[in-house]
């Protein structure tokens, strides 16, 4: 009886649980880097927001460069990823299907200041509410994985 137990759920489980670790990665990177709401104050030591996050996001990605770019979304989850539930627009560059989000979001753009050693990456923060493009991946239940970019106003 164990053994048949032990069989049924290895059957059922062990499909489920890979179909799962292969299936949202990169929607849990984009919810990880991409997604702050509430947004975060990080401590005085920092110098600002985007030095704070940025820090966050090359421990997180294991990478002492220092992006050029980063953008962050201030929204709750749902309002971001309903952008993706149906989109046809296929986006050559990327290989994936792309949207430009229907609702504009608070967000912030953290730019790098200078050409700096890994270890002084320093930032610039804009804030502003604009409409996003954004990589949706059928795949992952249409979610989004990725900001192209931002529509310009």
């Amino acid at each position: 009886m164990v053994l048949a137990r032990t069989l049924v759920l290895q059957l059922l489980l062990v499909p489920a649980l890979t179909f799962l670790s292969f299936s949202s990665p990169k929607v849990r990177n984009f919810r990880t880097l991409h997604v702050d709401f509430p947004k975060v104050t990080f401590a005085e030591g920092f110098q600002g927001y985007c030095n704070g996050l940025m820090s966050v996001v090359r421990g997180y990605t294991y990478n002492r460069h220092c992006p050029w770019i980063h953008y962050v979304l201030h929204a709750p989850w749902s309002q971001i990823s309903k952008n993706c539930k149906n989109t046809d627009s296929f986006c050559e560059d990327f290989s994936q299907y792309c949207s430009l989000s229907q609702d504009a979001f608070f967000l912030t753009t953290c730019t790098r200041k200078t050409l700096e050693p890994p270890t002084t990456c320093q930032y610039n923060e804009t804030t502003s509410t604009q409409r996003v493009y954004l990589l949706c991946n059928r795949k992952y239940n249409g979610e989004p994985t990725y900001i192209i970019g931002l529509l310009e106003k």
